[in-house]
């Protein structure tokens, strides 16, 4: 550390980035200063002595975000003008000041996501390993936009040495963020719901018709296909009928999955620090009081359920929610209850349906990020309770399977797992195994230095602080053991799974992309390989290779499309012009899927579009079937049921898919 800092510490900017300009203009937040970015990558840029970072224990400043759309903001601090980079990148929240509280600790990459606070959104970790007495620079740049300049105030950027207190009451320059039908007030759209009476008469009449929807012709009970039966087991099952893989039904009728996700009473919105914001919050303990949750330590409100509750009363609203989701998506021509969703609703009504497991016991050490000690001893003991929730529906025909996990943050590291634990878990069982698996590989330390070209013994490997960069040789073998705690870890929990129910499918871990070579071996153990993709089609050569390669079908368990003429600040990981374009997109995507050999499903996320305050994790994207008022989008309805009326044929080769497809915008989420 630099001897002459104290703190707290302001970091002044050295130069503007691209085309960003300083409007010397009041600002509504004391001491903050306006900017406007042009471009992606308009930004600031701030030097300061190596080590300047090194005693503070977090970065911070405050900020508001002007217009009403979405701006995703990228912070990165690096060692030296050609350096390893650490990455923050987070959202804002339009018209609401937000404060900025980045653990410095954090720069070890032992964490993926930060948590969300207040109109700080999705703050997540990307990026190298950094070394605070070595870091000499910050870069803080614009990441994504819509085709709007992004225009924002901040105050300047300071280290300290405590957390900064929460930001409790945010300036709202425009007022509330919501109405009291939790619709944003900052925007104006075509089929904006106009009162609470008018969405009551809509969500009574619904509940009225819930009862004539129905499946397509043709669907058998289960949602399969009548054209076509193989032998029926009672179970879902999969089947390789010498030119494609199909989901098999448990009368034996062939099964192609079209799902939605989150079927459950899915708009919360968070309330921590941004009550100020709203226009309506009735009292937790009356009329309302179901539409209050918790998500850890965030208090939240679902305006959904409020909608509910004002037309069927707090008695019957669920029920009534129930009847009426479900027979939407009969209307819509969905046949499968997907993840995250209230899969009971599913059951009771003998709907297919798949459903998540939870946690790992949390007794079981971590060694990085959420990846588990998995040559601990707990580790079979912990497999087998991680499985046992799975008894409750082992016997049930409607039950599709299970996934293990989604999109596990060791996925999103550029670090292999290996790699990871060797510097930041000094001790554990799995570093040991990994220091054997060394010695059995080259025997004598100096062996293992002359391999890895740097100074290295299989001791230093086995306990220990580690702060020597590591070299490609290293890497290799980093990656090797990668593959064996993979295998373990999802061998033990596949296994403890079919201990207590053999007659489901294994469908894997929705991992977040292709998954490096590394990490396809631990899959064979799955019936199904999951993986959630969000570009406008599938990879298919990458896919065909890893269907292929594990000699078993590919379920799709997450993509969307939304754009930005719904009233939401952003439209979701794939971004088309409009609610027409949303359908086209919608449309594309699932015959396309349809018309692979190796797919038996897609499941869309999500049936609801989120808050226009955001989630748990600040996400508030048009990503829904229906919005808050529990108003479907028409453009997009009408094409699931023009695809599900036709996706067997097209599964089957009878008919080509859908290729109209839209346009595609430059993407704007978090």
């Amino acid at each position: 550390m630099s001897a002459d800092i104290s703190y707290p510490y302001l970091l002044s900017a050295a130069s503007l980035l691209g085309r960003l300009s300083v409007e010397d203009a009041p600002a509504p937040i004391p001491g903050a200063i306006w900017y406007t970015a042009q471009e992606e990558g308009d930004g600031l840029a701030m030097a300061f002595p190596p080590g300047a970072l090194a005693g503070a224990g977090y970065l911070t400043c405050d900020m508001l975000l002007d217009g009403i759309h979405l701006a995703v903001f990228v912070l990165e601090l690096q060692e030296g003008e050609a350096g390893p980079v650490f990455t923050l990148s987070f959202g804002l929240l339009n018209q609401c000041s937000a404060r900025l509280r980045l653990p410095l600790e954090a720069v070890d990459q032992n964490r993926w996501r930060l948590e969300r606070e207040g109109a700080w959104l999705k703050p997540n970790c990307y990026g190298d390993r950094v070394d605070l007495s070595r870091v000499d620079r910050l870069r803080l740049r614009i990441l994504r936009k819509s085709s709007l300049p992004v225009r924002w105030c901040m105050t300047p950027l300071t280290a300290v040495v405590s957390a900064p207190p929460l930001l409790e009451a945010p300036v709202l320059p425009r007022g509330a963020l919501l109405d009291e039908l939790g619709q944003s007030n900052l925007h104006q759209w075509d089929n904006r719901s106009r009162s609470a009476e008018e969405v009551t008469a809509r969500l009574q009449a619904q509940w009225r018709l819930a009862a004539e929807q129905r499946l397509p012709s043709g669907y058998s009970r289960w949602g399969g296909w009548l054209g076509r039966q193989f032998a029926a087991s009672g179970f879902f099952r999969t089947h390789y009928d010498g030119g494609r893989w199909w989901l098999v039904d448990p009368d034996g009728y062939a099964f192609w999955s079209s799902g939605l996700d989150c079927v459950r009473v899915d708009t919360e919105a968070v309330i921590s620090g941004l009550e100020t914001a709203l226009a309506w919050l009735p009292d937790p303990q009356g009329e309302y009081a179901a539409a209050y949750e918790t998500h850890g330590e965030l208090k939240m409100f679902n305006y959904l359920a409020a909608n509910f509750i004002r037309a069927f009363g707090k008695e019957r609203w669920y029920d009534r929610w129930a009847e009426i989701t479900l027979a939407e998506l009969r209307r819509l021509g969905f046949n499968t209850v997907a993840n995250w969703s209230d899969w009971q609703i599913a059951s009771a009504a003998g709907a297919p349906y798949v459903r998540p497991l939870g946690a790992i016991d949390p007794a079981l050490p971590l060694v990085y990020r959420d990846f588990p000690d998995v040559f601990h001893p707990h580790f079979p003991a912990a497999a087998a309770a991680f499985a046992e929730p799975l008894r409750q529906t082992a016997q049930d025909p409607a039950f599709i399977g299970y996934f293990l996990m989604n999109e596990p943050t060791w996925g999103f590291a550029k670090d292999t797992p290996a790699e990871g634990m060797l510097f930041t878990t000094p001790s554990c069982a799995t570093r040991a195994a990994l220091a054997d698996f060394l010695r059995h590989k080259y025997t004598l330390d100096s062996a293992l230095a002359k391999a890895w070209g740097m100074p290295a013994t299989f001791a230093s490997v086995r306990e220990g602080e580690w702060h020597q960069p590591l070299t490609p040789a290293a890497r290799q073998d980093m990656e090797a053991f990668s593959d064996i705690m993979v295998d373990k870890f999802l061998g033990g929990l596949s296994a403890a799974c079919r201990r207590v129910d053999p007659n489901h499918l294994n469908l894997g871990i929705r991992y977040y992309t292709v998954p490096p070579r590394w990490a396809l071996n631990g899959m064979r153990h799955f019936d199904v390989f999951s993986m959630n993709c969000y570009r406008p089609r599938l990879p298919a050569d990458e896919m065909a290779s890893i269907a292929n390669l594990l000699n078993m079908p590919v379920l799709i368990g997450e993509w969307h499309f939304g754009a930005l003429d719904a009233g939401l600040p952003a439209a979701g990981i794939g971004h088309v012009p409009n609610q027409e374009g949303r359908g086209k997109a919608f449309r594309f995507y699932l015959e396309d899927a349809a018309a692979k050999p190796w797919c038996v499903g897609a499941h869309y996320f999500t049936l609801y579009d989120e808050s226009a305050i955001g989630r748990f994790d600040g996400e508030n994207y048009n990503i829904g079937f229906l919005d808050v008022c529990n108003r479907p989008y028409e453009p997009l309805a009408q094409a699931a049921h023009l695809s599900h009326e036709r996706i067997y044929q097209v599964a089957a080769g009878l008919v080509a898919p859908f290729d109209d497809a839209p346009e595609y915008l430059p993407l704007l989420f978090m």
